[in-house]
């Protein structure tokens, strides 16, 4: 204990050291934060190794009991994992249950951006056990959770500013899906499209530092940088037309709708779980049995009952499943033998293909089973207190769904010559995840870093903008701010300077003045004051123009000398210095004009003509409480 407070001592002295240094050589401030990023993207990226060979080993490990066991016992697989992870969230932290994501986000916005190393540590264990042994749902939370808590373990530690704090959160989060995802861009997005929600040139700089060091250690560890859906020869081949424009924009819509209805659900199923009266232990035992249950249905229907170690398309994070959506030999459309299909579908860059992928059961029956059993699935796995990510259900969801559309164009003969399903189902994944996030940005670049398609980035650029207009019109909140909404945190934006700079003092209610005189006696703002409650009062001469005011510091300086107020008159007491307010600026200058004078309110005055009328009070009150609403409905 005492080794490490002399180490925790020591820290910040170094690290002042080091920003003299830096003054003297004429850095900026913040400079050390470059550094500091590069600590933690490495530190996450092994961070991110480890977390997920642990969840390779697990899924191995379960697919290998899958073939000993009886298929109708299916369901314990994921009961048992289900049960570790309820036992370690209940034992040790309970915010570590369900979405990593949002618990990174309510730890940013209500807890100053600290995160307890103990959380992340049993939200990765239980990650691992419930999708390791079959839950729905993805790697990216409990991801997210682990570099978000080395950011904000390394800023606790070097006890830097809150803001910085937030910046070295938002770096642990960048450097995590990017070492996941091998996804370095999109990894600067998430952090800071969804997370931080700023784009400033100084929270950019170190996020994307910690990106790049993140994914530069995980390839070194791997020796490999390969896209985890790398497109085959037959999907580089795509060519986007115009005809089918149409086809896209309606695509995005049914995502953007598909979107809504998984998020719905999801908070539906969370809620009816609160209404139970069990064990939050038993909770997610519960939800793992639905899914089980639903697992075998599932493979009766498709006739793999019997098969030895098969499980659902939809277990787990669903990877294999998506991989084989988007090989347009799924679909068996344009080959005439084996041969014609390993050829076109080896990925981009491989060399001889190995052998020929089995398609998967790609009728418009099997594909929208695929997909209300993925969100029932997933919902239960989530909404009864299992542990992981929303992200890879949204994809493999958006997958099937633009899969469903592309064999539908097909079968009425819509599908363009050369075309395939597997493109819809490619932008799809984009369209469903931009829904789902409200963060088309984000989406558009993971699925671009996911695939390395370049061919389809067009149609995924306008399926996800207008997946993500057609769901905020359906709902106004994203899967990630929903249930912040629900606690109150209203997340708005970082770059909060821009709503101020975007409302004027015409936009906020003034309060009507109260006028005085120069020449009237002082004791008459005592009278009036208690009459009309009154606070502040403008000193207006004959012809109503402004001169100055009486705010309540003058008066309360004025009761020191009691006696002396019958002699007083208002002009010897006014304040001359304070600002007016034109209706015209915005509050951004009005709310700089408030923190240079320590007042409640300033006088609006008419500036559009040759006199100074008083149009009334702008308070810091009703300013703020204007900066609510415009804040609330950004949200």
């Amino acid at each position: 204990m005492r080794v490490t407070l002399r180490v925790a001592m020591r820290v910040p002295k170094a690290l002042n050291t080091i920003l003299s240094f830096g003054r003297r050589i004429g850095l900026h401030q913040d400079w050390y934060l470059i550094v500091v990023a590069a600590g933690i993207g490495t530190v996450t990226a092994f961070g991110a190794i480890a977390f997920m060979t642990l969840m390779e080993g697990a899924e191995r490990r379960v697919a290998e009991v899958s073939g000993f066991i009886p298929w109708w016992t299916l369901p314990a697989l994921p009961m048992a994992g289900a049960l570790v992870a309820g036992l370690l969230v209940h034992l040790f932290a309970r915010e570590a249950r369900g979405q990593g994501v949002l618990e990174v986000m309510d730890s940013l916005y209500r807890k100053g951006a600290v995160i307890r190393p103990r959380v992340a540590t049993v939200k990765s264990l239980a990650s691992i056990c419930t999708i390791g042994s079959g839950g729905s749902a993805g790697v990216e939370g409990p991801i997210v959770h682990i570099g978000s808590a080395i950011g904000s373990g390394l800023a606790q530690l070097l006890r830097v500013p809150r803001d910085h704090g937030a910046t070295l959160l938002g770096c642990g989060a960048a450097a995590g899906i990017a070492s996941v995802f091998n996804a370095p861009i999109a990894g600067v997005m998430f952090a800071l499209e969804i997370l931080l929600r700023d784009f400033s040139l100084r929270t950019f700089t170190p996020i994307v530092v910690a990106s790049v060091f993140s994914t530069a250690t995980t390839q070194a560890w791997y020796g490999e940088n390969d896209a985890i859906f790398a497109a085959p020869r037959r999907m580089a081949e795509y060519q986007f037309t115009m005809s089918e424009l149409p086809s896209y924009l309606l695509l995005g819509l049914i995502c953007g709708g598909l979107a809504v209805l998984f998020t719905r659900t999801l908070y539906a199923t969370e809620d009816l779980y609160e209404k139970v009266k069990l064990h939050p232990i038993i909770k997610p035992v519960t939800g793992a049995l639905v899914l089980g249950v639903l697992g075998v249905i599932y493979l009766q229907l498709v006739g793999a009952g019997g098969g030895s170690g098969t499980l659902p398309a939809f277990f787990g994070n669903g990877y294999e499943t998506i991989r084989a959506l988007l090989s347009p030999a799924s679909y068996g459309i344009g080959f005439e033998d084996a041969a014609a299909f390993t050829a076109a579908n080896a990925p981009v860059g491989i060399g001889e293909p190995s052998g020929i992928i089995e398609p998967i059961r790609t009728s418009l029956l099997f594909l929208g089973l695929l997909v209300g059993m993925k969100l029932i699935a997933t919902a239960c796995t989530l909404g009864s207190g299992g542990s992981g990510g929303v992200s890879a259900p949204s994809l493999f969801l958006g997958a099937g769904a633009g899969a469903f559309f592309g064999v539908m164009l097909d079968h009425v003969g819509l599908l363009p010559e050369g075309g395939s399903p597997a493109a819809y189902a490619l932008v799809g994944m984009a369209a469903t995840l931009a829904g789902s996030t409200h963060a088309p940005l984000t989406a558009i670049l993971i699925l671009f870093e996911l695939t390395r398609d370049v061919y389809v980035l067009l149609p995924i650029m306008l399926a996800a903008v207008v997946a993500t207009i057609f769901a905020q019109l359906l709902m106004r909140d994203s899967i990630y701010s929903l249930k912040l909404r629900r606690r109150g945190v209203l997340i708005g934006i970082a770059a909060d300077l821009t709503i101020l700079r975007r409302l004027t003092a015409r936009d906020v209610a003034p309060h009507p003045a109260s006028t005085v005189g120069p020449d009237e006696p002082l004791s008459v703002l005592f009278e009036r004051r208690d009459g009309e409650h009154a606070v502040d009062f403008v000193v207006t001469d004959h012809d109503g123009d402004y001169l100055g005011m009486v705010t309540a510091q003058e008066m309360r300086t004025a009761l020191i000398e009691r006696e002396a107020i019958p002699y007083l008159v208002v002009s010897e007491v006014m304040r001359r210095d304070l600002p007016t307010v034109s209706p015209d600026e915005t509050l951004d200058q009005v709310l700089e004009k408030f923190s240079r004078h320590d007042v409640a309110s300033l006088a609006l005055v008419d500036d559009q003509s040759s006199s100074r009328s008083v149009l009334g009070l702008i308070t810091r009150g009703r300013l703020m409480q204007r900066y609510q609403r415009a804040l609330s409905a950004s949200a």
